[in-house]
């Protein structure tokens, strides 16, 4: 029964995103990027600072939804790294939160200590200013020994990629509201000069958001479609469960103990703050949105910022639009379709044309190479022999898989061989020059 609970989550989930990659040659239907594979003949980990992996839209940790991990579905990408003498952490925060209330969470899980919003941030949007309490997996992060400096790499999957942004925003440069409204009972992640991340890698992020012109218009349906039908799923979903906690205790949404899932789904979906803020993910996940983090999101001169794209489509020969490939997740193929074809070219909006047509189903190619609407930030092509501070590396797509494949590696004749890209990635991470 276990086993067939966790298939049937594996079918219905089509958010389970994130890494591995096979770097191989950029099509020429693409921006001029080059993709080069990682050097992985060093055997000295000289870099050697812990691996976060942040889970993005709908995520969750591994203690959660009967052992199926957000990082690599039935098989465990932490265990395996970890096995391959890595550290990592893969932290749970907000799966439906706005990416400024996730890197607050983000900040509390590693460090430790009660989630601080901000008090200014709070009273502008209406919530709570504290959250959960967390021992911290990692309090000795931002401390100094023998070593020197003790730092993270970061990983963030698709939105995961952006709240990875933010927090390296606000550990570094701070918030002037924050500091402005509370000069004596402050969080130091808003108080800046913390230089604690080492290398920001993202996959699939939809740094310039979606092209859905009416992003928020058309994503909290779905949101709404996809809790439901697993909320009807018998068996699956029960109050006894702790998966999909939305973490939305800043909201006055906190699961009861004895409250049953479809209940507390129904609560947090009927919310007012769907109308009423932009404090959520499905702004930041929209174009205009995703430009406005972009305006204050900057690439920080001493982090490493690594970026990675996926895509699963081709051009129509009939059309030139872009359609899915035949392996694409039948979940993803109707946002593939629309993304494929979306323009937009209203005056004030984001603009949108063909440059935007290739997808992973669910996030632009374009859009996951790295910040462009709205950002001053550099994107060159990734030198494995000499990787550059304070600008994106682009380090190509991988071809032929979707925005769930990525992650849920679920194909065998595939999944050996994304796990050892993964443990590339790590190797590559864990050599980068100190």
């Amino acid at each position: 029964m276990k086993n067939l609970l966790k298939k049937t989550l594996l079918l219905i989930i089509p958010f389970m995103l994130l890494t591995a990659f096979s770097f191989s040659n950029v099509s020429a239907a693409t921006p001029s990027y080059k993709i080069s594979k990682p050097n992985s003949s060093i055997a000295n980990l000289n870099n050697n600072y812990p691996i976060v992996m942040v889970h993005g839209l709908f995520g969750w940790g591994n203690d959660e939804l009967f052992g199926i991990n957000y990082w690599g579905g039935e098989n465990s990408l932490k265990t395996l790294l970890e096995n391959n003498g890595y550290k990592v952490f893969t932290p749970t925060i907000g799966s439906i939160s706005s990416n400024w209330d996730r890197a607050c969470e983000l900040y509390a899980y590693l460090k430790g200590g009660t989630v601080d919003y901000g008090e200014a941030h709070s009273r502008k949007n209406g919530h709570a200013r504290y959250g959960r309490t967390y021992p911290g997996v990692y309090p000795e992060w931002g401390t100094t020994d023998s070593n020197g400096l003790k730092k993270i790499h970061l990983i963030g999957h698709s939105m995961g990629g952006e709240t990875i942004r933010v927090l390296a925003q606000l550990l570094e440069n701070g918030d002037p509201d924050e500091i402005s409204c509370n000069k004596t009972n402050i969080s130091p992640l808003f108080t800046g000069n913390h230089h604690w991340i080492d290398s920001i890698t993202t996959i699939g992020t939809p740094h310039d958001g979606s092209q859905e012109d009416e992003m928020q218009d058309n994503l909290e349906p779905f949101f709404h479609d996809f809790f439901a039908s697993m909320a009807a799923s018998t068996g699956i979903i029960n109050s006894n469960n702790p998966c999909f906690d939305f973490r939305m205790d800043q909201w006055g949404l906190k699961k009861a103990a004895n409250e049953s899932y479809a209940n507390y789904y129904k609560r947090v979906f009927s919310s007012n703050i769907w109308k009423e803020t932009k404090d959520l993910s499905i702004w930041d996940l929209s174009q205009e949105g995703a430009k406005e983090l972009n305006s204050w999101v900057k690439a920080q001169s001493d982090i490493y910022y690594f970026s990675i794209s996926c895509v699963d489509t081709h051009k129509d020969l009939l059309t030139d639009h872009q359609i899915p490939n035949i392996n694409m997740n039948p979940l993803l193929l109707k946002s593939s379709i629309f993304m494929g074809q979306y323009t937009n070219y209203t005056p004030g909006k984001v603009q949108v044309d063909s440059s935007w047509w290739r997808n992973d189903g669910i996030v632009s190619v374009r859009s996951a190479i790295g910040p462009h609407e709205g950002s001053t930030d550099n994107i060159i092509n990734y030198n494995p022999s000499l990787p550059q501070k304070g600008v994106w590396n682009y380090m190509g797509e991988i071809n032929d898989v979707d925005h769930i494949e990525v992650v849920l590696q679920s194909n065998p004749t595939y999944r050996s061989y994304l796990q050892n890209k993964f443990i590339d990635l790590a190797k590559m991470l864990n050599n980068l020059p100190l």
